[in-house]
């Protein structure tokens, strides 16, 4: 065996349940040294437990952990990291107040007499960045840079603790298209200095770009480990959800009605600059752009989440205004926010408690709460949508990503409003649940709905739009129509060409 196919790390036989789920069942998995290892599955497949165990923040029911080697026991972050172990998680661990060079060498900084050495610890940060071709001002505060870049400086903060397996979670689901590059760039040169990566990412498309061998998971158990080169993405998609996915986004034939619903001028004086639009019954109507380009902060002035300095919407031509989201549901307009785990759910609160949230009064009788009422609209909702929850009462702080994503659609849908804002509904899902999402969105626009799609993925805008916006540096840089969508000219938009 080469040295380039040694094992790093081996688990074989892991086992992990929480109360009404098994998590992980007889799971095998193994990393060989200096390669990048892609763990994909759809979501609540394991993958995140697994890596949990492997980080220290849950410790295994059953198995045998190996590192480099020898069998070890993980019970503990500060375990896992002192093996040489580090995570990067979707959601960034940095402390924004505090400098680059601080977050790198978080409880680790160098000190002479007891006395933090400022001047030492940011030269050896500065040159940590260097040595993978970096420019970075260590001085600085977190808060100061991109996403993109705070996810840079985590992976220099686990290269800094002489990390061996780095575990990167979703690391591109928050970059542009230029930022992934990047990314890419310096994984591959993490790999060539004989570093191991796990990468997950439900883009599949990655995958094939960055990846050595790629583990399947599902339903908590292992389905089998492939060679990225020997592997075609039909195959291992079948491998994910158990069957062929013949065709990723179903067919609609909906008859586009009138118009429903109209925005007129919409600005707040910042990033959003004169926005004018409308979107019919039965119609989606996608967003396109690059991330910063606006799409986001115009849906949050439409619903009142943010404060506009002018325009006008209307509903049915009929002027509303709206200042507040109170207002917006009101007017039966709906938003599935992008950011579901601050915006869109009360994550302590259990599955139902989420799904009557914007329509109480449904499950009133006499302005008393039904229970009996709360009870059979969720189980409705909870069998519509497939949403894999052990009972209604299961708080979805425990769910799977896409999992959740069902519990926001499901609040919207019992809210009955007339039009639906979807931002990036489809983050961080895995294709077996976007296919459901789309479906939802088709049904939507057989009931006459007005749908607003946004989303980062040019797949899914051509896909599932009957026209679309593009829009550039705050503002509508172009309108594509179904019969002239091409990427090529969305991607021209979006750069802010004509």
């Amino acid at each position: 065996m080469q040295e380039g196919d040694e094992n790093i790390l081996i688990l074989k036989g892991v086992c992990k349940e929480f109360p009404g789920v098994k998590a992980l069942n007889e799971v095998d998995f193994a990393l060989r040294k200096g390669e990048v290892h892609a763990l994909v599955g759809e979501n609540g497949a394991g993958k995140s437990t697994l890596m949990k165990i492997l980080s220290g923040a849950y410790t295994k029911d059953n198995g045998i952990i190996e590192f480099d080697g020898k069998e070890v026991e993980i019970s503990s972050p500060r375990t896992s990291e002192k093996l040489g172990i580090a995570i990067i998680y979707q959601e960034l661990n940095l402390i924004n107040r505090i400098s680059v060079a601080e977050n790198v060498f978080l409880g680790r900084a160098p000190k002479k007499n007891g006395v933090i050495q400022w001047k030492k610890m940011d030269k050896d940060a500065k040159a940590l960045f260097n040595s993978f071709d970096i420019e970075m001002d260590v001085t600085k505060c977190a808060r100061d840079f991109s996403i993109a870049q705070q996810q840079i400086i985590e992976i220099i903060k686990a290269v800094s603790i002489n990390a061996r397996v780095v575990i990167m979670d979703e690391p591109t689901s928050s970059l542009t298209e230029n930022e992934t590059k990047i990314l890419f760039r310096i994984i591959r040169s993490l790999k060539a200095k004989g570093i191991s990566i796990i990468f997950i990412t439900h883009r599949l498309d990655e995958v094939f770009e960055i990846s050595d061998r790629l583990t399947v998971l599902r339903d908590g158990c292992y389905i089998g480990t492939k060679d990225v080169k020997d592997t075609t993405k039909s195959e291992l998609i079948k491998m994910m959800i158990g069957r062929e996915l013949k065709q990723q986004f179903p067919q609609r034939n909906v008859q586009i009605g009138e118009e429903c619903f109209r925005v007129e001028h919409i600005s707040d004086g910042n990033k959003v600059k004169d926005v004018s639009f409308c979107v019919h019954k039965g119609e989606v109507l996608g967003f396109a752009g690059l991330v910063g380009a606006g799409r986001t902060e115009t849906m949050r002035l439409i619903f009142g989440a943010d404060k506009k300095s002018s325009g006008k919407m209307y509903i049915n031509d009929k002027e509303v205004r709206i200042n507040h989201p109170r207002q917006s549901v009101l007017e039966r307009i709906g938003f599935v926010t992008e950011n579901r785990k601050e915006e869109g759910l009360f994550l302590k609160l259990p599955v139902r408690n989420n799904i009557v949230a914007v329509a109480i009064d449904k499950i009133k009788t006499f302005k008393i709460l039904n229970f009996n009422k709360e009870r059979s609209i969720c189980d409705k909702y909870i069998r519509d949508l497939k949403i894999n929850t052990p009972s209604i009462n299961q708080a979805v702080v425990f769910l799977s990503g896409g999992n959740q994503q069902k519990v926001v659609l499901a609040k919207w849908l019992l809210s009955d409003s007339e039009v639906m804002i979807l931002d990036e509904p489809t983050r961080g899902i895995d294709v077996g649940a976007k296919r459901e999402i789309f479906e939802i969105i088709n049904e939507l626009a057989a009931q006459g709905k007005a749908i607003i799609f946004i989303s980062s993925e040019m797949e899914e805008i051509l896909g599932v739009s009957d026209r679309i916006i593009v829009m550039h540096e705050g503002e509508i840089a172009g309108e594509v129509q179904k019969e002239n969508f091409s990427e090529r000219i969305i991607t021209e938009y979006a750069f802010g060409g004509a």
